[in-house]
């Protein structure tokens, strides 16, 4: 965390906003994060703005099979990432997942599935959402965090600039009656209006 946060962060990027809008985190309720996805560097500033030193538990970062391999995989792994097979998830994946759910942990998917570095519209990925549902048979209150990230260069820039937009939580309770693609419209939406913000206060 030294390394990463008070290293890294501070010496590559100029300026970093945070833009709370209100925010606050739900007590008693387990978190899923769901941030847009523009950058490698997602993880470190997710880290830096909802880490153990604001809320004093760790982000837990589900990402692509593909993702954890060589040295990348080792350092992703000491992060706090563990991968999954988006086209085939196995059971003990699914199974981990849903006791971090469980458990409380802040859990990190990316809904885009990959890196959108200049933010095509994509269809999301169907995992978020029945990751989501078969958690509600473990806890009855999970709040899913529609995150916009955006950099003031693409890709982001030695002495750059950095801001994370907030949105408003989302208690998957009521939407559980939503088929698949109707929810992704909606945390899509939310998810583009917090980057909207983002890229607005980095100049873009």
């Amino acid at each position: 965390m030294f390394v990463t946060q008070d290293v890294v962060l501070r010496f590559f990027f100029r300026k970093k906003k945070i833009l709370k809008n209100g925010f606050s985190l739900p007590i008693n309720s387990s978190i899923i994060l769901a941030p847009t996805h523009r950058s490698r560097w997602d993880g470190l500033i997710l880290t830096m703005a909802l880490g153990r030193r604001v809320t004093k538990k760790d982000c837990r970062f589900m990402v692509t099979k593909s993702e954890m391999r060589g040295i990348q995989g080792w350092f992703l792994k000491r992060l706090g990432c563990f991968s999954i097979n988006q086209l085939s998830p196995s059971l003990s994946a699914l199974r981990y997942a849903i006791d971090l759910i469980e458990k409380g942990e802040q859990l990190v998917v990316f809904p885009e599935g990959k890196i959108n570095r200049y933010g095509k519209k994509l269809v999301l990925k169907e995992g978020l959402y029945r990751l989501a549902r078969l958690a509600t048979k473990k806890t009855t209150s999970i709040t899913i965090i529609p995150i916009g990230i955006a950099y003031s260069k693409v890709p982001p820039n030695f002495r750059g600039e950095f801001c994370l937009s907030f949105g408003e939580p989302i208690v998957i309770n009521d939407y559980l009656n939503f088929p698949i693609k109707k929810f992704n419209t909606f945390l899509n939406e939310k998810m583009i209006q917090e980057e909207e913000k983002a890229l607005k206060n980095v100049g873009r």
